[in-house]
């Protein structure tokens, strides 16, 4: 499946507004946190995972979701949402705690939801491929041709909820994609270390749907074969499982000493950077000159820094409002 030109240029500018954001996050972030870190300092206390360098997974398969479909997310999701089209402004603002963020600045960059673009995401790795079967088990019933993805990390790949919620959807032919992230490391674990299987799409065929491995850090590629995957779904033929080679050119969380890292991995890795990869493609095939790649990453940056600034400037939650918008279970 070949993109076309108006795809790839809105691929490249997501990607490269995917970039930017987390390039500027990591600096936020560590505002108010040195000479030692202190994780509860700055403008943006807590932890904060990143996800510069895994950009194609997101890109390449939002490029063939509609509105109306549901994305569930990890705990490192900002470029999924991004891809996904929340709201960049509520996004920045949900993540510094003001008022105006997604939440009112409750959930933190790990809890971002937006109804409107029918995103999730939540902390508790491989929570979110049972929301994602849920959401397509309610488009089937409803008819709809609604497709659900579940965005989640090759750690996660060893939780019972990735069997169960593959089970589930292949017994009932679910329009759900599970787009596994194979980034080489489970927070610190190398996956050789932890998985039993060469790639974690061996396993679809466990539940007799197909499983595709893209091997290349690469949107171009994973466009292809997400678009087969969400066109089986549309149809009706039930799930599929794809993992995704990508590269995390970050550490598991920001202050990630990265002891368990070569020291020159980081290096060798942008050598395959996915946004030059895609830069040089529109060049060398005549789709984009530079100046036009060099707007888009202009127009790109120009909305980032918007949203940082939207988030700076606007209010913390009230306190006496610090019982409002959450939900408790049990008791009265």
């Amino acid at each position: 499946m070949e993109p076309s030109t108006a795809e790839l240029l809105d691929m490249y500018e997501t990607m490269a507004m995917i970039r930017n954001f987390e390039e500027t996050m990591a600096r936020v972030y560590m505002e108010g946190k040195t000479p030692v870190f202190d994780i509860a300092a700055g403008p943006v206390p807590g932890e904060m995972h990143l996800a510069a360098g895994q950009e194609a997974v997101a890109a390449g398969v939002c490029a063939h979701l509609r509105p109306e479909d549901t994305v569930a997310g990890t705990h490192r999701a900002h470029h999924f949402a991004i891809a996904k089209g929340v709201d960049l402004k509520a996004m920045a603002a949900e993540i510094f705690g003001k008022d105006t963020g997604l939440s009112h600045g409750k959930g933190g960059h790990m809890h971002l939801f937006d109804p409107r673009a029918k995103f999730s995401c939540g902390g508790i790795i491989a929570a979110g491929l049972p929301v994602a079967v849920g959401a397509a088990l309610a488009a089937k019933k409803q008819g709809k041709d609604w497709v659900a993805v579940a965005f989640f990390g090759d750690g996660a790949a060893n939780q019972g909820a990735f069997h169960e919620a593959l089970n589930l959807a292949a017994v009932w032919r679910l329009p759900v994609v599970f787009v596994c992230e194979d980034n080489a490391w489970a927070i610190s674990v190398p996956k050789r270390d932890s998985t039993s299987v060469p790639t974690n799409a061996d396993r679809a065929a466990a539940y007799g749907i197909p499983g595709t491995y893209v091997g290349e850090n690469d949107v171009l590629a994973v466009f292809a074969a997400a678009g087969e995957a969400v066109a089986r779904a549309r149809r009706g033929d039930g799930p599929s499982l794809l993992e995704c080679r990508t590269d995390r050119y970050f550490g598991h969380f920001q202050g990630d000493p990265e002891l368990y890292r070569p020291k020159d991995e980081v290096v060798r890795l942008k050598e395959h950077d996915p946004l030059r990869r895609l830069s040089q493609h529109l060049l060398e095939t005549g789709r984009a000159t530079a100046e036009e790649i060099e707007e888009l990453g202009r127009r790109a940056g120009a909305r980032v820094e918007e949203a940082i600034a939207f988030a700076r400037s606007s209010p913390y939650p009230a306190p006496e409002d610090a019982l409002r918008h959450v939900f408790f279970e049990g008791g009265n």
